[in-house]
């Protein structure tokens, strides 16, 4: 853990850049919002996020608290005193409002909320109902209100009833809340003896941001936790955006159960991506029974995790398990420099520490650069030439414990392929590992580049730790292997993700293309299309098709086949047809007229036999010699349309190979969705196989994107299956398609 009292660690760059090109966008200001801009995309969501203005919610100058209470036993009375001594720290009048009560701990009471003096920028309400008492806010102009009653979402039917209920008074009475089910954790105390870059929180269980809020006790500066409970008005994505904007915010931790809005949650991420500002997050709902345990706690959508996955990966949210690697992750990525370089160096005084963690950082994909000839034969001066200094490098032990340390770290830090060092001390053994991490720190001070130690003492008592390494501004120290790589791939992945980044939202279509009046009337609300109306579909933005002809009668078959050319593909065309293989309503490999018409004699019988309605025969131009993929559209409850790409034909069902991303995005987030394809080699082609047209594929997959966009409110599915891409330069072409209508 990066720990001090004193100095910082500090992407400077960074920072200055923030300060010069960081400016907001110009845009209507709302009451509680400062709004960037009111440009929609094509489909009219909009494209940039409100910023809420939540100053005067973390420092009010006055806080009413309803229920407010001094009877000793009583919760409110707790409640009250805390708020009492935060509003002392940051400097807000408190009003007590209770009806019954002339004052609470001497502070003279109001009897109600139409009876406070002045402006409100902040009411606390400690009340059952809370309903009745936003609409007595709204009268008194209040700003900002909190609820810590449960029994809302997080119940069921009825709960959620309720705070529909309450999200809609709250949206007409301009006040911004923050609740139902939260608690005091945006009151705790924060140390306000500790500099540098510092952590901001939101948590939508209070109790699961403590490990990331006891940080303070390591050195970690944390400046706001937002818990936001069942988010029935602001949420996660309201804070992530605030939080990217504060100077003093180096990264943004989260533990999220479920999304309220995903779009919200991507355009909140943008801005912090935008900005730099990393955010780490524990997002719980994996698995069934995570998912049922979050809804039942906070009411939430937790979505399905494939789709969150990619979606958090595209806007470069760092996605954690543990809570001891969000606190981990969170800290290094707040406080250490941008990287030099990006390689890793392992520097152990045991070979099997050595070649351990070295195995564990491969295979997390880190890298670790062998050192030059040069640097080897440098190290060697001091380490004994028997032992391995490529990298891992180990020194035997004994040269720590003198002058040769120290020179042996600068060595491998003065490095150019080296921006990363990580030296494992499996445990205490002084004098040796005191003047080792002595060492470490100094060399530390002196270098630009990230130095991590992983102190393996179960005790974590030695002054070594509490004081030398958690005493440094400057060196990362883990208690575990485990999250010191987890957070250093984080921290490269991150600065890897920021220098290229380019949000897609700048280039989100505004206005409906070409394309979409075409297609908007081949659409049918409610209903499945042909295959031959899905390819007239596709063939309206552009997405190649194979020859073919719709038929009603053999004769017409044997003409078709004659103007496609020989072989030919015949299959079954009808809105209810979803598997045409399966009923047999598929011939391939056609070379005759005769072929042709007892095809056409075969599938008509077999239409009529399982009762499947025909607009008629399609004969086909078959294509071969190609890979098999699929691409499509479905819609995600959270964030609406997605577009999916994978190996397709049968393998699909069988492998599951397939990434996915919610539009908008780009080319280069095209060409990473094949990248994470585990059948990747067959497009680069595989035994004798010519590599396969990659400019098409990402060609179809970006048109596919822009039906999803345009068509989002019409299309709920769209499944190109198999969508043949053939040989480099040949292009791709949609073989088979199913569209369904919203």
């Amino acid at each position: 853990m990066l720990g001090s009292t004193h100095g910082t660690l500090t992407t400077d760059s960074r920072r200055a850049r923030v300060i010069a090109c960081g400016e907001q966008r110009p845009g209507p200001a709302v009451h509680g919002r400062t709004a960037d801009t009111d440009e929609q995309d094509v489909s009219g969501r909009p494209l940039y996020a409100d910023v809420p203005d939540l100053d005067r919610f973390f420092r009010p100058g006055s806080v009413a608290v309803i229920g407010a209470s001094d009877t000793e036993g009583r919760p409110n009375t707790g409640i009250t005193r805390q708020l009492l001594d935060w509003a002392e720290r940051v400097g807000a009048r408190v009003h007590p409002v209770h009806p019954t009560r002339p004052s609470v701990f001497g502070i003279p009471c109001a009897a109600s909320v139409a009876d406070l003096p002045g402006e409100i920028d902040l009411a606390v309400l400690l009340v059952a109902d809370p309903l009745p008492v936003i609409e007595e806010l709204t009268e008194a102009k209040v700003r900002f209100a909190v609820v810590f009653a449960s029994g809302f979402a997080e119940t069921g039917e009825e709960g959620a009833a309720a705070q529909v209920r309450l999200a809609a008074a709250v949206r007409r009475s301009g006040l911004r809340l923050l609740g139902p089910n939260t608690n005091l954790n945006a009151f705790e105390r924060f140390r306000d003896d500790l500099e540098g870059p510092a952590i901001a929180l939101i948590t939508q269980s209070g109790h699961q941001g403590r490990p990331v809020f006891a940080a303070q006790e390591l050195g970690i500066r944390l400046s706001h936790w937002a818990p936001t409970g069942n988010e029935a008005d602001l949420e996660t994505a309201d804070f992530i955006s605030y939080f990217a904007e504060r100077p003093e915010v180096g990264a943004i931790a989260c533990y999220v159960e479920g999304l309220k809005d995903g779009r919200a949650f991507l355009l909140a991420a943008d801005r912090a991506a935008r900005r730099e500002v990393p955010v780490v997050a524990v997002k719980v709902g994996r698995t069934e029974a995570g998912a049922r345990t979050a809804a039942s706690h906070t009411g939430k959508l937790t979505g399905a995790d494939d789709v969150i996955d990619a979606a958090l990966r595209q806007y470069g949210v760092i996605r954690v398990d543990g809570l001891d690697e969000l606190q981990d992750t969170a800290a290094l990525l707040a406080r250490a420099r941008a990287p030099r370089a990006d390689g890793v160096v392992v520097y152990s005084i045991s070979g099997g520490t050595g070649a351990h963690v070295a195995d564990l950082a491969s295979g997390l994909g880190l890298k670790l650069p062998v050192l030059s000839e040069a640097r080897q034969a440098e190290l060697h001066q001091w380490i004994p030439q028997y032992l391995s200094v490529a990298n891992p490098v180990d020194n035997g032990g004994h040269p720590v414990g003198d002058w040769r340390g120290r020179k042996i770290i600068d060595a491998i830090l003065a490095d150019p392929a080296v921006g990363v060092l990580i030296c494992p001390v499996t445990g205490p053994f002084p004098p040796l590992s005191d003047r080792l991490v002595r060492d470490l720190v100094d060399a530390a001070e002196a270098s630009d580049k990230l130095v991590c130690v992983v102190w393996g003492s179960p005790v974590g008592t030695e002054p070594a730790y509490r004081e030398v390494l958690l005493g440094s501004s400057r060196v990362a120290t883990f208690r575990t292997v485990g999250n010191c790589l987890t957070a250093v791939r984080a921290y490269l992945d991150h600065h890897r993700f920021v220098r290229s980044y380019h949000s897609p939202f700048d280039e989100a279509p505004r206005t409906p293309s070409p394309s979409y009046r075409k297609a908007l009337a081949l659409m049918r609300p409610g209903q499945q299309l042909s295959e031959h109306a899905a390819k007239q579909l596709l063939r309206a933005y552009g997405i190649r098709v194979p020859r073919e002809q719709l038929v009603t009668s053999a004769a017409a078959a044997v003409r078709a086949a004659g103007l496609v050319g020989y072989p030919v593909v015949m299959k079954a065309s009808g809105a209810q047809i979803a598997h045409k293989t399966e009923l047999g309503l598929v011939k391939v490999g056609l070379t005759s007229a005769s072929q042709v018409r007892d095809a056409y004699r075969e599938l008509t019988d077999i239409a009529r036999y399982e009762g499947v309605a025909l607009d008629g025969i399609l004969v086909c131009q078959m294509v071969e010699r190609g890979v098999e993929m699929v691409a499509g559209v479905t819609h995600d409850a959270l964030f609406g349309p997605t577009v999916t790409v994978g190996l397709g034909g049968v393998l699909v069902e069988v492998l599951h190979d397939t990434a996915v991303r919610v539009p908008p995005f780009g080319e280069e987030q095209a060409r990473d969705m094949l990248a994470e394809l585990r059948g990747r080699p067959l497009l680069d082609g595989v035994r004798g196989r010519p590599p396969a047209d990659l400019e098409a594929l990402v060609e179809v997959i970006l048109r596919v994107q822009r039906m999803a966009l345009e068509l989002g409110d019409h299309l709920a599915e769209l499944d190109i299956n198999p969508l043949m891409v053939l040989p480099e330069g040949q292009g791709a072409v949609a073989l088979d398609a199913l569209a369904v209508c919203r």
